[in-house]
């Protein structure tokens, strides 16, 4: 098995030394592996009233051992074993029957020197920042893609690598400002799929298996409908066409800038292990609250914010690849019901529930998933390094012009796109909404939308189209600047009524709570106190809600 590691330069290697996550010291050896018994079928109670019933697949207990060298920083022995429950392989329509297999041993120490990652640049790119990755498997063999979950790196993968790489070629990449990966923020998830492209593209790799979990679920999404030549199989790991709401994901980036990762890293533990996995495995939940801790904060609020705009919910039925959706039974986060949705949206796909698994189904039961993946990825045999042509978009239609008119006769009309005068202005309303919701929040656009829809409905048409489409969407100025205009105007002519919304809206621009105190203070002196008063009365409430963890 040969290994290859590589790391993008740093942006700014004159930026202050960042922490790095946390790394395997030594190469102690290997855990052992439970050994799994024959599978056995039980009638299939899994699905939603509407989908195909199909028997399951009854796996045996994984071994839960905690690699030491992977999961505990300092650890010298491995945590006690854990008896795991049983892992369910159901099919959306026909059976799939994956014989059980043994988990293998855990993979050595895999101690990658991360360089010093420097605080987020604003600095233009010239094209798609490519992603810090490592190479696992034989260089001829097909090539399949491994994609992490928030505030995680690509160790999560590590139990699943001495079986896929006796495979595939393996390729596991980092998020930006993970695991000491050069902090370059990206605003969205096409950003990061864009990213593991260039990295592809500069391995030479044309056409790949994808497997990513979470948000690395969302790039394979992003993948197959943007690049559907350059995906060959797909498997969707605790993933979502959308996840959560926008407004979730906007606040989480609020409390990360208030707060720090200090509150994501205590509650890692209970969003992606079950209780009796975590109470059992301390060194694993130990590992896990360090990834977050030492993760770049600006890179992790900008994967919020790609989180909060995504979603893929209409585009679903465009997904033309073979793909597996692979939930944890007891996932909080993107439980069964997501997993469903993918199921019931994409026309070659199949479920395979975990029970007993959270979030981090990878890490929790290693040998269920990887055996559903050596089972899904087994067709995968093309030649994932030749090149693949580009599919060639239709031209577009051309636009009729009209003919020269007889004399006498009367010219016929001319279409309005073929005008002389230039092209037709777009209508502003459509950015417009997308950019209300965006700033303000979806339940507060929702909310007003509502109220008094059939006599405010005109009124709030100009609103979004105006407003919104024609003046926030203006390049001259960026959201926080435009949050700071807002809330002084809003002081100085005392309408309170507005000023929670707008104080909410700034704290998602990416204004601190700090800051907003500057804002009050200064507008006191040049709008007056008792108007700058009442408006503390608003405001701190407001950022009390926003910037409290929730519990």
């Amino acid at each position: 098995m040969s290994e290859t590691t590589q790391t993008p330069p740093t942006p700014d290697p004159a930026t202050p030394e960042q922490p790095t996550a946390p790394q395997a010291p030594g190469a102690p050896p290997p855990a052992a592996a439970a050994q799994a018994t024959g599978a056995v079928f039980v009638p299939d109670t899994a699905h939603a009233p509407g989908f195909a019933q199909a028997p399951e697949a009854l796996y045996a207990p994984d071994a839960v051992h905690a690699p030491e060298a992977l999961y505990a920083p300092e650890a010298v022995h491995a945590p006690e074993s854990l008896p795991a429950p049983d892992a369910v392989i159901a099919p959306a329509a026909d059976a799939m029957h994956v014989p059980a297999a043994d988990a293998g041993p855990a993979p050595d120490a895999m101690h990658v020197p991360a360089p010093d990652a420097g605080p987020a640049t604003d600095a233009p790119q010239s094209g798609p920042q490519s992603l810090q990755y490592r190479i696992e498997g034989p260089e001829d063999a097909p090539v399949l893609v491994l994609g992490p979950s928030l505030g995680t790196t690509w160790h999560m993968w590590d139990r699943q690598i001495p079986e896929l790489s006796g495979q595939w070629r393996i390729v596991r990449f980092d998020l930006p400002g993970h695991g000491g990966a050069p902090a370059v923020p990206a605003s969205s998830v096409a950003e990061l799929g864009d990213g593991l492209l260039a990295t592809l593209d500069e391995l030479g790799v044309q056409r790949f298996g994808y497997a990513g979990c979470s948000i690395g679920g969302a790039i394979g999404l992003d993948l197959a409908l943007r690049a559907p030549h350059r995906v060959a199989s797909l498997a969707l790991v605790s993933a979502s066409p959308r996840f959560g709401t926008a407004d979730e994901f906007r606040q989480r980036g609020v409390i990360v800038r208030t707060h720090g990762l200090d509150p994501m890293a205590r509650s890692a533990p209970e969003q992606w292990f079950t209780p009796g996995f975590a109470g059992a495995q301390p060194a694993i939940v130990e590992w896990a609250v360090q990834m977050v801790r030492t993760t770049d904060t600006a890179c992790y609020i900008a994967a919020c914010e790609a989180l909060a705009a995504f979603d893929v919910r209409e585009a679903l039925g465009r997904v033309g690849v073979p793909a597996l959706v692979l939930v944890g039974s007891d996932d909080q986060v993107t439980g069964p019901a997501e997993a469903r949705t993918l199921v019931a949206g994409i026309a070659d796909a199949r479920l395979a529930v975990v029970p007993g698994a959270s979030h981090l189904a990878p890490v929790e039961q290693p040998a269920a998933v990887t055996d559903l993946l050596v089972q899904h990825f087994a067709g995968m045999s093309l030649d994932t390094l030749a090149p693949v042509p580009v599919p060639v978009p239709a031209p577009a239609p051309a636009v009729p012009v009209a003919a020269p008119a007889a004399p006498g006769e009367t010219a016929p009309a001319v279409p309005a796109a073929a005008d002389a005068s230039g092209p037709v202005r777009p209508d502003p309303y459509d950015t417009g909404l997308k950019l209300r919701r965006e700033v303000l929040g979806d339940a507060q656009v929702d909310r007003v939308l509502d109220e008094g829809a059939a006599f405010a409905a005109d009124f709030q048409d100009l609103v979004t189209r105006y407003a919104w489409g024609e003046v926030w969407s203006r390049e001259g100025l960026d959201r926080r600047t435009r949050s700071t205009v807002t809330l002084t105007a809003l002081i100085a002519g005392g309408h309170l009524d507005e000023l929670a919304g707008h104080t909410r809206a700034a704290l998602r621009n990416g204004l601190t709570p700090e800051e907003l105190k500057e804002i009050l203070i200064h507008t006191a002196v040049y709008c007056g106190l008792p108007a700058a008063n009442a408006a503390l009365r608003v405001m701190k409430d407001v950022v009390r809600e926003e910037t409290t963890p929730r519990a």
